[in-house]
């Protein structure tokens, strides 16, 4: 040990007394069902009943290891610091403990991405673990240990656990880059609608000056303009803030050009096919490969994957009716993607214009019909995320919106 265990509590036994067996490389865990979910095997039916699982509580700074038989009983818990050191030492714990047939950790994409990649290299099977229920915490308390222990119990139980993200794939790089473009374009907006409320209430003489422009020409006026007199005069003082928030917008502008770029060199090498979707421009297709994951096998089939982008319907029957709701759970920003695609297939795509119509005639609504057309979509995007070399014909709609 280096030191870096904090806490370290034991039930009336020795930490490593339990089992002396070293690690043994373990298969995966099948963790979806026939129908697309993300259900776990129980690791008492998985492997070996002397099989441990053990369950992770993360945080900024520290992170806490609860380690269970497979009939429920705590066998220790502890805490570690949230860095190197402390990912070395935890998964020392977890090789001496035992064979841990699998590990709940909470946040894996958060606090936790850190340690499920030193985990995953280590060789042990991670699991995605939602955070207790407010029932749970109400009957059993809250600290560290206490929500280590629930999510070892979640993982026994097999409910409400997933498999974790690949984070050291393609997919990850694209996290970083879209998530740092969405922020620069969500500034740029904000940028461009200060400036309009500001020219809106600028001096006339200066609201004068560009009266009848386009909010381009605005831009590139105002990023030129050279603001004179007293900064006192509101009318300076206007012209010199319009000034430096044009120049701001711009800024952002280009920045974004650039990470949409990057994102484009990534998709072309690693995604091909999902590039070459019809109507799948560089920013949906990389959120499409974000939301999925750098291990897409991880998610059973295309109905599972139109359930996590919130494209399948859910059922909402009782008794002798039968019937669906719209599904407005799931990945809004992946929904959203499919719905750009379903837009411009509805806009270019002659297939697509011809099944528009004809269910038009069937009477359905432009809402059910764009319902169709996404779930119907998210078939070619699973294809083409687990087959991501396979590549067909792609139309530029860039190109044609150009022209």
């Amino acid at each position: 040990m280096t030191g870096t265990i904090t806490k370290w509590h034991c039930d009336g036994i020795g930490p490593f007394s339990v089992l002396s067996a070293p690690v043994e490389p373990m298969a995966p865990l099948d963790l979806s069902d026939s129908e697309g979910g993300t259900v776990v095997v129980p690791t008492t039916a998985a492997g070996d009943p002397n099989d441990l699982v053990a369950g992770i509580d993360t945080h900024t700074d520290t992170h806490t290891l609860a380690i269970l038989t497979t009939q429920g009983q705590t066998v220790t818990t502890g805490t570690f610091t949230a860095d190197g050191h402390g990912y070395s030492d935890l998964i020392t714990v977890l090789q001496d403990a035992g064979t841990i047939a699998i590990v709940g950790v909470e946040g894996t994409n958060s606090y936790g991405a850190g340690l499920t990649r030193a985990l995953v290299a280590a060789g042990f099977t991670v699991a995605e673990v939602l955070r207790p229920a407010r029932q749970v915490r109400r009957m059993r308390g809250k600290s560290d240990p206490i929500d280590a222990i629930e999510a070892a119990r979640t993982v026994l139980a097999g409910q409400g656990i997933s498999v974790a993200k690949d984070t050291a794939t393609p997919a990850e790089a694209l996290r970083f880059l879209l998530g740092a473009r969405i922020q620069l374009i969500a500034a740029t907006t904000a940028i461009g609608n200060s400036i309009t409320s500001l020219l809106v209430t600028a001096p006339e003489p200066l609201r004068a000056k560009f009266r009848g422009l386009s909010t381009a020409e605005v831009l590139a006026r105002l990023a030129t303009s050279r603001p004179v007199g007293p900064i006192d005069s509101p009318h300076t003082a206007a012209l010199l803030a319009m000034r430096t928030l044009a120049k701001a917008h711009q800024d952002s502008t280009a920045r974004a050009k650039v990470l949409e770029d990057q994102l484009r060199s990534v998709l072309t090498e690693h995604y091909p096919a999902l590039l070459a979707i019809y109507g799948a421009g560089v920013v949906v297709a990389a959120q499409l490969a974000v939301t999925v994951g750098g291990n897409p096998h991880r998610i059973r089939n295309e109905a599972a994957l139109a359930s996590l982008c919130g494209a399948a319907p859910i059922p909402a029957s009782s008794g002798r009716t039968t019937r669906h709701r719209l599904n407005r759970g799931g990945d809004r920003r992946a929904n959203a993607a499919l719905h750009r695609i379903a837009l411009v297939r509805m806009q270019h795509d002659q297939r697509t214009k011809d099944y528009v119509a004809g269910r038009t005639a069937e009477g359905k609504s432009n809402r059910e019909i764009m319902r169709c057309l996404k779930r119907a979509i998210c078939r070619e995007v699973y294809r083409a995320l687990t087959n991501p070399q396979e590549q067909a014909p792609r139309t530029d709609f860039q190109t044609i919106r150009q022209s």
